[in-house]
């Protein structure tokens, strides 16, 4: 069975992180490794305040993942990652196979800012309601 691509973003609990960042790091690719993952490429992407709590928590760390296993590895991973003290939130999501160079070049080099907002879909060609007064 050929091994699928994967990208993650792992929520970390920041009071953790701020002790030591490569600690952290290594905990979460040894939570990988333990499922025979390969990390394909790993990067701390950002440190926000939470829009709620997660787990006493109101800020987090992102840490954005890139890693290859079989597909019947990602439920393992993840039930292992709530287990874990570090580990606050995890995504996992498959790329295709046509998109994963770009996908990881494009996140290694992307620097997300305080003010990222989704990017807006401009392509709504609805027409408008008028008013009544018009």
């Amino acid at each position: 069975m050929p091994a699928n691509v994967y990208e993650a973003m792992f929520l970390l609990d920041s009071n953790k992180v701020a002790v030591s960042w490569d600690e952290a790091v290594q905990q979460v690719h040894d939570i990988l490794a333990r499922h025979e993952a390969e990390v394909v490429a790993s990067r701390h992407w950002d440190e926000r305040r939470l829009a709620y709590a997660v787990e006493n928590q109101k800020k987090g760390t992102y840490l954005l993942t890139f890693f290859r296993a079989e597909g019947t590895k990602v439920r393992e991973i993840e039930a292992d990652c709530l287990l874990s003290e570090l580990v606050l939130r995890d995504l996992i999501l498959k790329i295709h196979p046509k998109l994963v160079e770009d996908r990881i070049h494009t996140a290694m080099n992307f620097t997300p800012g305080e003010g990222d907002e989704a990017p807006r879909d401009d392509f709504d060609d609805r027409p408008r309601r008028r008013r009544r007064d018009e």
